[in-house]
């Protein structure tokens, strides 16, 4: 396999799976110079677009509800879904925009996180994934199409809601890059808490460690690795602005991602850091049949203005330009990608 193409190192950051991962012989020297994706947005067949001047009408875009009754265990499985999300596999082309950047993924095996891995791997940033050990199987599918980009991929599997993993996590991922420029904290989990009757400690340390204490460890361990110039890009929520009731754990944490990135920002701009974030909206990723009710993923996006929810591929973007040098003069600011729904 040629160096540019290389997939390096690995899984789980315990002596069981030492340094034979099942990632390095699952990829070592079998994948490279395959077809570069075609350029053009992605479209279902049986979909009917309505096209005003040269692009497609956004509300007819990709599906709309009602969609088809379906539930998963936690974390949820994206090929399991019915439609399947679109993270960009055929439609995302890239131009160069993250060249020689080098960025560690958390979240990277679906949904948005999937999605960010192969925008940043087709700009031409070398990519560090991480994600939890069951959902393994479909981290294998980005990595193959992260290495198809042609840049170099390190996988990590584990659970950033433990400490000592994320922070073991920033030293194996720079060894493996030669380096950290870009932080895109994308993992989340998001359980459904119908009233305060239902409330656990337990559910609420798991959201927080997950979504908020993970950017704390991570941060302050890449630290001496992160040089002027260098991005962090975290991801928060609609809920952040406007919660749902039966989603207040998850909300508190998403206001916390908001408030946590515009405090961090003013911090590490001192070092020539800067820190900004996405706020999505309803986006249709492995979270909602894990998470959400039938009664509500049968109608799930039709309150947003555009009258759908988005597709993981239609965040990407935000996360490029964000971590890119074309967002220079941006820092501490959170982008709202949420259908038309104002936050700010």
């Amino acid at each position: 396999m040629e160096p540019s193409a290389a997939v390096v190192a690995s899984l789980k950051m315990s002596e069981k799976c030492g340094s034979g991962s099942q990632f390095a012989s699952a990829f070592a020297g079998e994948i490279h110079g395959r077809e570069r994706p075609r350029a053009g947005p992605f479209y279902r067949e049986e979909m009917t677009l309505e096209h005003t001047g040269i692009a497609p009408d956004p509300r007819y875009a990709y599906p709309r509800p009602p969609f088809q009754a379906q539930q998963q265990e936690v974390p949820g499985d994206t090929r399991e879904m019915d439609p399947r999300p679109d993270h960009g596999e055929s439609s995302y082309v890239g131009s160069g925009r993250l060249r020689g950047r080098r960025a560690l993924i958390t979240g990277a095996d679906s949904g948005i996180g999937r999605a960010v891995a192969i925008a940043f791997a087709r700009e031409g940033a070398d990519v560090a994934l991480t994600f939890l050990p069951q959902e393994a199987e479909e981290g294998e599918e980005v990595v193959r199409l992260a290495v198809d980009a042609g840049v170099t991929v390190a996988a990590f599997v584990g659970d950033i809601s433990e400490e000592e993993f994320s922070r073991q996590l920033v030293d194996r991922a720079a060894e493996a890059l030669g380096g950290l420029d870009v932080l895109a904290f994308v993992a989340g989990t998001m359980p459904t808490i119908d009233g305060i009757e239902r409330f656990e400690t337990e559910t609420l340390d798991r959201v927080l460690r997950t979504n908020v204490h993970s950017l704390f460890w991570i941060t302050q361990a890449a630290l001496p690795h992160l040089q002027p110039g260098s991005t962090i890009v975290t991801t928060s929520s609609q809920q952040g602005f406007h919660p749902s009731p039966s989603l207040v754990e998850y909300a508190v944490s998403k206001a916390g991602i908001v408030n946590w990135t515009r405090a961090m920002s003013g911090q590490l701009i001192e070092r020539g850091i800067r820190v900004n974030g996405v706020a999505p909206g309803p986006i249709w990723t492995p979270l909602q049949p894990s998470s959400v009710p039938n009664e509500k993923i049968e109608h799930f996006g039709e309150e947003a203005p555009v009258g759908r929810p988005g597709q993981p591929a239609e965040l990407a973007s935000a996360y490029v330009f964000l971590a890119s040098q074309e967002s220079s003069y941006v820092t501490g600011e959170t982008i709202a990608v949420t259908g038309g729904t104002v936050l700010h």
